[in-house]
């Protein structure tokens, strides 16, 4: 059986060893991952970049998975959403598309977390750009060498 000054000794020499193999491992993530920001050191204050200047073609991409959320075509430049207004749902609500010409937002925005049908946007979908973002002309933060399985000969 363990003194209890034993154990308070072999808790404080684990921590010890934590702390250096947590070091380590850090110092081994910082030289291994690339750097997304840039030359400045993390946490200085830097002007952010411009925005990139938005597609407005309003064509309809390509999505690069299978459930990516669909990119905005389209400027929202001045749009409106908080939580009392919502000016997508203005063209993309299902009673307003056959006049903007605009997609239905999917069925999938329609269903709670249980799954339960309601009658308008479920509140969780409501915030569109917490998954639609606009699309732009901007230039990659990494190369990318994604290649869609259909041009690899895996699909149809």
């Amino acid at each position: 059986m363990r003194r209890p000054h034993q154990v308070g000794l072999s808790a404080a020499a684990f921590a010890i060893v934590a702390v250096i193999a947590v070091g380590a491992l850090s110092q081994g993530l910082q030289q291994s991952s690339p750097r997304l920001t840039g030359p400045t050191t993390p946490m200085e204050n830097v002007q952010a970049p411009a925005l990139a200047d938005p597609v407005t073609d309003d064509v309809r991409k390509m999505r690069n998975y299978p459930e990516q959320p669909p990119v905005i075509p389209h400027s929202i430049t001045g749009y409106q959403l908080s939580l009392n207004t919502n000016r997508c749902l203005e063209c993309h609500r299902r009673q307003f598309t056959e006049a903007s010409g605009a997609p239905m937002i999917s069925v999938t925005h329609f269903m709670d977390r249980d799954f339960q049908v309601l009658a308008d946007v479920a509140p969780r979908r409501y915030f569109c750009l917490q998954c639609h973002v606009p699309q732009t002309e901007a230039r990659p933060l990494v190369d990318n060498s994604f290649v869609d399985m259909t041009k690899t000969g895996g699909g149809n």
